[in-house]
């Protein structure tokens, strides 16, 4: 097996990072200067300050997107900082260019501070088209993006709250479509409540799935325990999007008869014997990263029928990767001035439909992160919702 830390960590010495910056005009000769820089930019200048909407046409705004962090939450390894946050930031930046050709700039913060951050995500509007919020630590990212989305005229997307939670609803679509059932029919677990799990409990809802519950930190999910918890479950189960799960107190209890377990939690939480107590053909998603709640193969011999991970080296990778990119192409596109639920959703549904009935198997639920259609796919639907 190859150690990818070490290679990952040689790679990024080599090339003292994954990013650089290239011009897209000519630069050789006197002329060409005059063009991109003094004088002629003086006129651009005076027509951007006069009408701002001409940046989007002239400058880089029109097909660049901030990723803003300030590493509280950081893939697996939680509040690690800006330092530690800004490697993840240029892979994200990279992903973005690879499939949707959308340039994109890392700032990592050195803030915990909400308010600070949220003023900062305002003072940089005029340089983007977007932004993206990335390895925020809930609650605070919720607060953040609600208050930019209030406040900006750009969309705001944070990444670890939707991006999976779309991936997720178009796999649990496609599960129904498989399975020829519909979504109404399945009882669903979901593991974690923070940023992921808020957003995918609220996906799969809106999507069709009836009978949902939860599992956190303090246990299984119920109004009484969950009572003062945080704002965002709480919020979940006062608005009905989760089912107060009684009369259980452990994970493994929980799944007695339910259908799908989704999890965005923590490593080795879901044991083999939890997945036998499941329905039959049960669909297991474990996609804590870089371990998931339970794994794959281990899954499987317990019986699930399905199983999803965010890992690339087992079938049905659900990563975020299927998302992002074709959402920011397509809100950049469509100059969106916000990222709507119906945005999300019909992200999800593209997701799903580029799988044909007849190509739907228990190993391919969801596309490739390869599959060359999928970031047009999704920026498409986004355009649509938007019209």
């Amino acid at each position: 097996m190859k150690d990818w830390s070490k290679i990952a960590v040689a790679l990024h010495k080599k090339t003292q990072g994954k990013l650089e910056i290239r011009s897209r005009v000519p630069l050789e000769t006197r002329d060409d200067l005059s063009a991109a820089y003094t004088p002629g930019v003086a006129e651009v200048s005076l027509q951007c300050a006069k009408e701002p909407l001409l940046s989007y046409d002239l400058t880089m705004k029109g097909r660049s997107v901030a990723i803003v962090s300030d590493g509280t939450a950081v893939l697996g390894l939680g509040d690690i900082g800006p330092y530690g946050a800004l490697p993840v930031m240029e892979g994200k930046a990279i992903l973005l260019k690879r499939f949707a050709d959308v340039d994109a700039i890392p700032l990592c913060i050195d803030t915990k501070d909400p308010k600070a951050i949220i003023a900062f995500c305002k003072a940089i509007e005029p340089t983007f088209g977007a932004i993206m919020l990335e390895d925020i630590a809930a609650p605070a990212c919720v607060e953040i993006e609600r208050t930019l989305e209030k406040e900006l005229g750009v969309p705001v997307f944070h990444d670890d709250q939707h991006g999976t939670a779309i991936v997720v609803g178009a796999a649990i679509v496609n599960c129904a479509r498989l399975m020829k059932r519909p979504l109404d029919s399945f009882r669903v677990v979901v593991s974690g409540t923070g940023a992921a799990g808020s957003s995918v409990c609220r996906t799969i809802r809106a999507l069709g799935v009836k009978s949902l519950f939860a599992y956190n930190k303090l246990g299984v999910v119920t109004k009484k325990k969950h009572a003062e918890y945080d704002f965002v479950v709480k919020e979940l189960l006062d608005e009905g999007i989760v089912d107060s799960f009684e009369g259980v107190d452990s994970l493994e209890a929980m799944m007695e008869g339910i259908d799908i377990f989704v999890g965005v939690s923590a490593p080795n939480l879901l044991k083999p014997e939890a997945v036998k107590r499941m329905a039959k053909h049960p669909i297991v998603f474990a996609m804590a990263n870089p371990t998931p709640e339970i794994d794959p193969l281990a899954a499987k011999e317990a019986g699930a029928y399905i199983v999803g991970t965010g890992r690339s080296d087992h079938p049905n990778q659900i990563n975020n990767v299927l998302a992002f990119p074709g959402l920011m192409k397509g809100a950049l596109q469509a100059r969106a001035k916000k990222m709507t639920p119906e945005m999300k959703l019909a992200a999800s549904k593209a997701l799903a439909e580029l799988i044909a009935d007849e190509e739907l198997s228990v190993d391919y639920i969801v596309p490739g992160a390869f599959d060359p259609r999928v970031a047009d796919a999704v920026a498409k639907a986004v355009r649509a919702a938007i019209d």
